[in-house]
């Protein structure tokens, strides 16, 4: 290492990677031997476990007490040391996912009412298409809450299969990124429930205006209408 002979004694458990970093690219040798090799302990640090999660803080303030006294801090005097434990971690990817989630959403609200506009007008479309079978549907006795829910169930249908293909789209990325980098990504059930039902409800929502439409077309008029 560096130029300098050392003997193997053991090799460490191998630890995987983090953020795409390997973590068992290391070497442990001798604090004094580190010492005469770079004459500086500047990057020096120490590894500790704790218990259990919950004796993490306890395990935080007995290690900072030792370094303070290893060091011969007197009390007020500030830390001349860094303690990096996993719920600092923890809490900065918590927030980095959460700045990521946030911004998630907006996007996802933006294209979630630009694709309820694009269903309503399909089905505007789809009602002047179909004004003749509708006028043929009242003229043999169904009722305008037949009408209304008959087109309702169709918007809340394909803006479903629209969902479920953008699902399926979402695991096969996922399936993508998982085997060609070393980011976990998976897509869990309840993200499919969610994807699905938000894009139903969508098509529900904005095909109310159509459905209505369609339920108040006049029978006489609808079965004289020619495209």
């Amino acid at each position: 290492m560096d130029g300098r002979p050392f003997e193997v004694i053991g090799v460490a458990k191998p630890l995987g990677n983090v953020f795409g970093q390997s973590r068992d690219k290391f070497v442990m040798i001798p604090a004094e031997t580190y010492f005469k090799m770079y004459s500086s302990r500047r990057g020096l640090g120490y590894n500790a476990l704790a218990i259990d999660q919950a004796h993490l803080e306890q395990a935080k303030d007995e290690v900072r007490t030792l370094l303070r006294a290893y060091r011969h801090l007197r009390p007020g005097q500030a830390d001349t040391f860094g303690i990096v434990a996993s719920d600092s971690l923890v809490g900065l990817w918590d927030k980095l996912t959460g700045t990521i989630a946030a911004t998630a959403v907006g996007v996802v609200s933006v294209f979630m009412v630009v694709g309820g506009v694009v269903i309503m007008n399909i089905w505007l479309a789809a009602v002047t298409e179909r004004t003749p079978e509708i006028g043929i549907r009242n003229s043999v006795g169904a009722r305008r809450s037949d009408i209304l829910k008959q087109f309702l169930v169709e918007s809340s249908m394909m803006a479903g299969a629209g969902g479920l293909i953008g699902v399926l789209l979402a695991w096969a990325v996922a399936v993508i990124v998982r085997n060609a980098t070393p980011v976990p990504m998976s897509v869990p059930m309840s993200s499919v429930v969610v994807g699905v039902g938000l894009s139903s409800a969508v098509g529900l929502f904005f095909g109310i205006f159509p459905a209505q439409r369609a339920a108040k077309l006049d029978p006489i008029e609808a079965l004289r209408y020619e495209k």
